[in-house]
């Protein structure tokens, strides 16, 4: 199969309706290496990059609420910042930029995906999804469903 570790896709095919940041960047915990109250951040497997979580709410309005939050993680040297909020909004809006996701099976025995990214930052005017109505260029309807 041609198929080989995490798959690259577009923000557009994960958060058609955008995210929003409801938790602070933080290090990833790499379980094995940390021993006797020692903190050791994971490391990315394939790349070697420092790995950093941040929880993000998906702006899809039909899923349910234990759907809605995902942590993504980012593969990056130094803690990324997120972006500046934004007046008048709950929460922060966020892309990501070089995202993969990488298919398992959970605990309870569902598929899940890691979602894994390269870069954080606020979302670029065309993309936003209160535009997603009007004409858009094919790569930012990629991913959706036809209805």
């Amino acid at each position: 199969m041609a198929l080989q570790g995490p798959i690259p896709v577009t923000f557009a095919m994960v958060f058609p309706h955008g995210c929003y940041i409801v938790g602070e960047v933080e290090p990833v915990k790499d379980f094995d290496a940390s021993a006797g109250g020692r903190f050791v951040q994971a490391r990315d497997k394939q790349t070697g990059e420092l790995v950093w979580q941040v929880a993000v709410m998906d702006g899809d309005p039909t899923l349910k609420p234990a759907q809605k939050t995902v942590a993504v993680k980012i593969l990056a040297p130094v803690q990324p910042v997120p972006p500046s909020p934004m007046p008048g909004l709950p929460f922060t809006p966020v892309e990501f930029n070089a995202i993969s996701v990488t298919p398992y099976v959970n605990a309870a025995g569902r598929l899940a995906y890691s979602i894994k990214v390269r870069e954080m930052h606020a979302p670029r005017q065309s993309s936003q999804p209160a535009q997603t109505s009007s004409p858009a260029p094919s790569k930012a309807s990629a991913g959706k469903d036809a209805a």
